[in-house]
């Protein structure tokens, strides 16, 4: 069925100028163009929409308070906002109910492409409580003691943007919520961030003290015990993955924006399973406790219970904060390397093999859902190259003890 795009600007020249440069898109995509807010929350009641794409200012009601309310009466849609120079207040008040801000004039490739994505990755989830659950998402919830150490540096007036850096590429959360940003027209990007370090320097010290200390774009897991004690395994993992990753795609020879996606990919390989523990507790913890015993990989029982994966929840949800496609295809497919389109070394290799390797001594382990896609690596020419990673994750160790 065609997805159902709803498009809101209070300027008719706009809406035309849109109308006609996503024409050839009319056959996947049903589009409606209204010229308010209060118009658009008058058609979204009276049909369901897959995606909204609002203009910031408008008068009356603003693309802010638009999405605010398209967030309470239908939080399974996508939301996108058109934003020109906006001012800080503005800023601030669109970061909550918006999911991806793209720069107006609007690069119509760009939307197509970023919408495109969205969808597809919505579309591997029949889990509809699924859908709105990651849709109303505003954040990951951060390992506590590295959410108090980022407040601790914020409230410092020395601390450094290496210095902040080096905490977000520890936690699964702040990583991806910097990302979200630094891939928007908020913070002026015109181009697809995968590296923290770039995303750091973009959005700077002054404007992360503003967004944690006022807007608390982050949180912290502090509601139940219980799922703090399986934090330091998955952050763990996931900051192990990411390094060996990086790893492996430099020992490849790589450039170096294919060693960041690595790196990058890796880190947030298994946001999915943050998701599940963060807002879905009751239903995830017997799978972790179930998978810890050998019983059962929680592959298995992650779609036996939604129907889906850890994989395909973390990829919807960066795909809809729009972070760059390598990531969400790296997210993706890590355990479905196969499935990969590019028949050659990308992120994905990476964070599909370092997953694997740094599981391999892990058994029984909630992390342990995936073998080695032989036939995948045979198809890149590299299956002899496998011994060397794994030499590296060896020495990586040794070098660590």
């Amino acid at each position: 069925m065609p997805k159902r795009l709803l498009f809101v600007d209070d300027e008719p020249l706009v809406l035309d100028g849109l109308r006609c440069a996503l024409r050839d898109m009319r056959f996947e995509w049903e589009m409606k163009f209204v010229d308010s807010g209060s118009r658009a929350l008058e058609e979204l009641d009276r049909e369901p929409y897959d995606a909204i794409i609002t203009d910031m200012g408008m008068p009356a009601m603003d693309g802010a308070q638009l999405l605010e309310a398209v967030q309470e009466r239908h939080e399974d849609m996508v939301r996108i906002v058109l934003s020109e120079h906006s001012s800080e207040s503005s800023v601030l008040s669109s970061i909550a109910p918006t999911h991806q801000s793209l720069s107006k004039p609007c690069d119509t490739e760009e939307l197509k492409l970023r919408l495109s994505l969205a969808l597809s990755m919505r579309d591997a989830l029949t889990n509809r409580t699924l859908k709105a659950l990651i849709a109303r998402l505003r954040s990951i919830p951060s390992l506590p003691i590295l959410y108090d150490e980022l407040t601790a540096a914020l409230a410092s007036t020395s601390t450094s943007l290496s210095q902040l850096e080096r905490i977000v590429e520890k936690d699964v959360g702040m990583a991806a919520k910097i990302l979200q940003l630094a891939n928007s027209a908020f913070i002026g990007a015109r181009s697809e961030v995968s590296s923290l370090r770039q995303a750091v320097s973009l959005i700077g010290t002054e404007p992360i003290r503003t967004l944690v200390m006022s807007v608390h774009i982050f949180s912290q897991f502090d509601r139940i015990p219980a799922v703090r004690t399986y934090l330091p395994t998955l952050w763990g993992h996931s900051v192990e993955v990411a390094a060996l990753a990086r790893q492996i795609a430099s020992a490849e020879n790589q450039p170096g924006n294919v060693r960041e996606e690595s790196f990058t990919g890796g880190l947030l390989h298994d946001i999915g399973r943050a998701i599940l523990l963060s807002e879905l507790p009751t239903d995830y913890l017997p799978i972790l406790k179930q998978a810890s015993t050998g019983g059962c990989m929680t592959l298995q029982l992650e779609i036996e219970k939604f129907g889906c994966t850890h994989a395909q929840i973390g990829a919807y949800l960066m795909s809809v904060w729009g972070l760059p496609s390598a990531l969400v295809h790296a997210v993706s497919l890590h355990h479905r390397s196969r499935q990969g389109a590019q028949p050659r070394f990308s992120p994905l290799t990476a964070v599909h093999c370092a997953d694997v390797i740094a599981t391999m001594n892990e058994s029984p382990s909630i992390m342990c859902d995936g073998e080695l896609d032989l036939e995948y690596l045979k198809q890149l020419g590299m299956r002899e190259r496998f011994e060397v990673w794994c030499g590296l994750h060896h020495g990586s160790a040794t070098r660590e003890s």
